[in-house]
């Protein structure tokens, strides 16, 4: 059996390298419960994997934006409806990483390793998050897919991905919070780590990830000391 490391390391973006919990005060400054927060981001994401579904796309803005007007409206706001949306989906530009992501982030570039984002939601989300952190310059490009045929999990999506890297999906592994991004990374020929910071366990019904990690720094160990396989085994 031969062993390869890959070379390209993707990273979805919301919730893996972003810490969301600041969102919570968001909320909570326009007059709505903190606990709406995580329902309005599950909701914003099922609606734009239909639109994937069903062969179209919008921007996650856009679907965000829209689907805040309606949870809004039964709250007691302390500001206009538009100000309150506005609030909240500017605390996206606000966001810091989370406490593993630079450590983790240097080791994989000391490998000479390839970074890149890329994410359901924009590029520019994504460029104040790294430029914050300092981290930007790590990364080779900042991948979204508003320039994709549809958003991830859909296979065309990752297929864009490897694309622009210009490599061969075999050779890419994505690190992802989100089982579905695990899924249909998998599905599509990539290499996949799954950043589990919670005790939560991993659905049987998707692709089993090649890695599970609790934090990043545990990645570019993994990968000096246990190469992934060429070919998956039963």
């Amino acid at each position: 059996m031969t062993y390869i490391t890959p070379s390209v390391i993707v990273f979805d973006v919301n919730e893996t390298l972003s810490d969301m919990s600041p969102l919570k005060a968001r909320f909570v400054d326009v007059g709505a419960p903190a606990h709406l927060a995580r329902i309005w981001f599950a909701t914003l994401l099922r609606d734009g994997f239909a639109l994937a579904a069903a062969g179209g796309s919008a921007k996650f803005a856009v679907i965000g934006s829209e689907i805040l007007r309606g949870f809004l409206r039964d709250s007691a706001l302390s500001r206009s409806l538009d100000d309150a949306v506005n609030h909240i989906m500017d605390g996206f530009g606000t966001l810091s990483v989370h406490p593993d992501i630079a450590e983790g982030i240097r080791a994989l570039k000391s490998m000479e390793m390839r970074l890149f984002t890329f994410s359901n939601g924009s590029a520019q989300v994504a460029e104040a998050l790294l430029a914050g952190a300092g981290l930007r310059n790590d990364f080779e490009d900042l991948l979204t897919v508003e320039d994709a045929p549809a958003w991830k999990p859909v296979r065309a999506a990752y297929d864009y991905a490897a694309d622009v890297c210009g490599v061969q999906p075999a050779d890419m592994l994505l690190v992802a919070v989100h089982p579905w991004d695990i899924h249909g990374a998998a599905q599509a020929g990539l290499r996949t780590a799954w950043l589990n910071r919670t005790t939560e366990s991993y659905p049987d019904y998707f692709a089993a990830p090649d890695y599970t990690i609790t934090s990043l720094g545990e990645l570019a160990t993994r990968l000096a000391h246990d190469p992934v396989r060429t070919t998956r085994e039963n």
